[in-house]
């Protein structure tokens, strides 16, 4: 096996990748960029240049980014999280976030009928329009159950050109909202919710003791062992739920409110799953599918810029703060994690809950959206 599959070697990687995104905020030009992006662009050229695999290939590492570091990351940053929030910052982000599942169908239609992906990808191009509309309302996970359905996941290179696609297409459109709301605010000044004067400003830099650190974990942990026993016994309700929820009941205790390192061991996970979504810029497995995935780009590129003209320019004549537009965009388009993750750069702690929040409701709208769609086309 080639040192560049070797776990220990991916992980020690996305972790040097994170100290340099860091390190680049020191100066003034690295500040305006921001560490999201700088890590999920620093791991898409090293895995386009092979240093690391991408995430596409599959790895241990990766893999438990996904399904244990992102969850735990959450779970820590929200422990911080003042449920006051919720109730300035709820409403208007969870009109943001159904004005830009609107917008995904519109963008997915006015593809549907400027590019005619039926022509190249035949009678599953329905099938792929919705999936496009359930990942792009709600994450991947719904981009996955309609691919299941109607059996898109057993035809290889569709599925395969699919998958790249939308990888290739979500993860600019993740570091487009986390630039545009400083240079619009610049250009055209809105007023921000009140919640955002309101609350604490994140921290830069934490004090963290072994204690703090002990019970941030252990709480963690068994947060996400209980969220997977619940969801286990309700499978109706989102394991994100169990999860949310338990972080803000536990949030209001004075014992957590007073430990340190939240803001810092949240992040710093949170920032490992973004190094990993940049290694999905795979540009070669690009070129590995052929015309088809030229149309496929075309419809995902022409169907994101559709609702992002729809959300911001909305957004716009509603003068709307422009931060609570870039996050409901994003958890329309990434899901839980980017849209927390988006709150974090923007240094917004008021829409960390509601931006979670929306984005388990784009999980459970997703795919009844995208079997909808599919339906009707």
């Amino acid at each position: 096996m080639s040192f560049t599959q070797e776990p220990l070697f991916i992980a020690g990687t996305l972790c040097v990748a994170v100290f340099f995104a860091q390190w680049l905020t020191r100066f003034s030009w690295g500040r305006t960029v921001g560490t999201p992006i700088w890590v999920i662009l620093i791991c898409a050229v090293l895995s386009n240049l092979g240093v690391i695999p991408s995430a596409m290939e599959g790895n241990a590492i990766y893999d438990g980014v996904f399904v244990y570091l992102a969850p735990l990351g959450i779970f820590i940053a929200l422990l911080g999280v003042d449920l006051k929030s919720l109730k300035k910052a709820g409403l208007p982000l969870l009109l943001m976030f159904l004005l830009g599942s609107v917008a995904t169908v519109v963008g997915v239609l006015v593809s549907w009928y400027v590019v005619n992906p039926a022509a190249e990808i035949g009678s599953l191009a329905s099938a792929v329009a919705g999936m496009y509309t359930g990942t792009y309302i709600g994450g991947s996970i719904n981009f996955n159950a309609i691919a299941l359905h109607y059996q898109v996941s057993e035809a290889g290179n569709l599925f395969a050109a699919a998958t790249v696609v939308d990888n290739l297409i979500g993860t600019p459109w993740i570091i487009a909202t986390l630039i545009l709301p400083k240079y619009l605010q610049r250009v055209f000044p809105r007023k921000k919710l009140n919640s955002s004067s309101d609350g604490e400003k994140l921290a830069t830099i934490e004090y963290i003791s072994i204690g703090s650190l002990a019970s941030l974990l252990a709480l963690g942990l068994l947060g996400m062992t209980l969220s997977k026993v619940l969801a286990f016994h309700f499978p109706q309700v989102p394991e994100i739920i169990f999860l949310t929820t338990l972080a803000l009941i536990l949030a209001q205790f004075s014992g957590v409110q007073q430990l340190y390192g939240k803001q810092t061991v949240g992040f710093f996970l949170i920032l490992l799953f973004l190094a990993v979504i940049g290694t999905l810029c795979d540009l070669g497995a690009l070129q590995g599918v052929g015309s088809l995935a030229g149309t496929l780009a075309l419809f995902v590129g022409l169907l994101v810029l559709v609702h992002g003209l729809v959300i911001f320019g909305v957004g716009a004549l509603l003068k709307m703060d422009w931060d609570v537009i870039a996050v409901a965009s994003q958890a329309n388009v990434g899901g839980n994690t980017t849209a927390l993750a988006s709150a974090e750069s923007l240094n917004r702690p008021d829409l960390l809950i509601p931006g979670v929040l929306v984005g388990s409701l784009g999980n459970a709208l997703g795919t009844y959206i995208g079997f909808a769609v599919a339906e009707i086309l």
